[in-house]
């Protein structure tokens, strides 16, 4: 199943190390990250894991629920925590979805077979309080994420979906935006009074709102 930009993600109910849960109703009102890892104690996603739970409190800030999956049954994932706390620092503080059936691998089109026929992709989707995509990455499996980049895309999310902006090139949370086309001069005025920087007609940058 192909899930597009703006499609509202597939429900699911799943065990995870924290319990069953229904994905939609565990989401609630809040945002959401759901990415997956090809397989249990192998390097690059003991990695990524410990990354994430040292980072959870960035996440907690900007009301985003993390979620992790992998093929593997629960009990790998129990035994495999400790592995990352001894190696990172950090054990997991979120749950980790057991996928051993690839129910919710399928229903995400995690398994590329081209890459494997039985491991998930490195498949990242950040997911709106109003449960639509909105924002989907694929990795290799030999590529580990960039999980601060992770967190800058979600600001820009957030930012964007309350007011009439878009984000530039490498911008960073607190840096000048851009006006977005569809808003005419004389709107621009009334959302941005202390004015604006016209670039070009179609560029127009101003200081981010609300800093």
């Amino acid at each position: 199943m192909t899930i597009r930009l703006g499609d509202v993600v597939p429900d699911f109910e799943a065990e995870t190390t924290e319990g069953p849960i229904r994905f939609h109703e565990w989401l609630g009102s809040s945002w959401g990250v759901l990415f997956s890892h090809p397989k249990n104690f192998t390097p690059v996603c003991t990695t990524e894991l410990g990354q994430v739970a040292r980072l959870k409190p960035e996440f907690d800030r900007r009301n985003v629920k993390v979620i992790g999956l992998s093929v593997d049954p629960l009990d790998a994932h129990a035994k495999w925590s400790g592995d990352i706390a001894e190696t990172q620092g950090y054990a997991p503080n979120f749950p980790l979805i057991a996928d051993p059936d690839r129910k919710v691998s399928d229903l995400y089109d995690m398994i590329h077979p081209n890459a494997s026929d039985t491991m998930t992709v490195r498949s990242v989707f950040i997911v709106g309080p109003d449960k639509k995509l909105k924002l989907s990455l694929t990795y290799p499996a030999s590529a580990g994420r960039n999980f601060d980049e992770i967190l800058r895309v979600i600001d820009s999310l957030q930012l964007t979906a309350t007011h009439s902006v878009a984000t530039p090139a490498n911008w960073k949370n607190g840096d000048d935006v851009i006006i977005v086309p569809s808003v005419s001069d004389e709107a621009a005025k009334e959302k941005f009074p202390e004015g604006w920087k016209t670039l070009k007609p179609y560029l127009r940058v101003v200081p981010q709102p609300g800093k």
